[in-house]
């Protein structure tokens, strides 16, 4: 890993992507940040680049969002997120990165088109979508993406929004459910030997950005009304989708 200029700015921008929207905007596209900087360092590399600091974020975060969120819809989503993390550190090694580029922009494309046909009255859910069993399995599959990507936020979100949270107990309960996965997260990125210690110097470089970012996030939660919120979450779910979709074709 060179840590010159370029990939300073390039890493910059993505702890910002990444930091102001695990701060307010349900992390929506946090999951760019780990795309983004494989562009400047290996898909490993940028992956384990940026677990520390999403941990950073992920304590910024919580303090501001402390028993906001619904421990009913977050305790479901833990619980499967440990089989998903364990499924990811048994075939992080055996799948492509452009295998799981496809898989988590197939998954975000996937839920935006669920939402419009939901909304418009083509498909209607049954009040089994909500039920624990759903929790737990989009909290595997939110583990799964998480590990080998940090692209929980599309598979959690299918599950989440689903309820009637309002924006801040929806934003709460991804605050503390990425601060779970990130958590048991750590120990199989150190048996698989994704830290360093030059990602660890550029770790504590950066980390400053993204409390920055956090704070960021925070700020613009208070001010975009709920409607617009939600809007901007689908939006950011389809363009981080694509693009996803679109790197792992070409």
């Amino acid at each position: 890993m060179e840590a010159d200029a370029t990939f300073y700015a390039v890493a910059i921008a993505a702890v910002l992507i990444a930091a102001v929207s695990k701060g307010g905007f349900g992390g929506g596209a946090g999951f760019a940040a780990a795309p983004l900087l494989a562009l400047v360092v290996e898909p490993a590399q940028a992956v384990g680049l940026m677990l520390p600091l999403l941990m950073v974020m992920d304590v910024t975060g919580l303090r501001n969002y402390w028993r906001q969120w619904s421990w009913t819809d977050a305790r479901r989503l833990m619980t499967g997120m440990v089989a998903g993390v364990l499924a990811g550190a048994l075939f992080f090694r055996s799948v492509s990165a452009d295998g799981i580029r496809l898989l988590v922009g197939g998954v975000a494309l996937g839920f935006v088109a669920f939402h419009i046909a939901r909304t418009r009255g083509w498909l209607r859910p049954s009040q089994a979508f909500g039920s624990a069993g759903w929790g737990v399995f989009w909290g595997a599959v939110a583990g799964f993406t998480s590990f080998v990507s940090h692209a929980g936020g599309p598979p959690a979100s299918m599950y989440l929004l689903r309820a009637d949270l309002d924006k801040t107990r929806y934003q709460a309960t991804t605050v503390i459910t990425f601060w779970w996965v990130n958590l048991i997260k750590f120990p199989f990125y150190l048996m698989l030997g994704m830290f360093t210690l030059q990602s660890a110097r550029v770790n504590l470089i950066l980390a400053p950005v993204a409390v920055l970012g956090v704070l960021l996030g925070i700020w613009a939660h208070r001010l975009v009304p709920a409607v617009h919120f939600f809007r901007l979450t689908y939006f950011l779910l389809a363009v981080t989708g694509s693009k996803l979709v679109f790197d792992a074709l070409t």
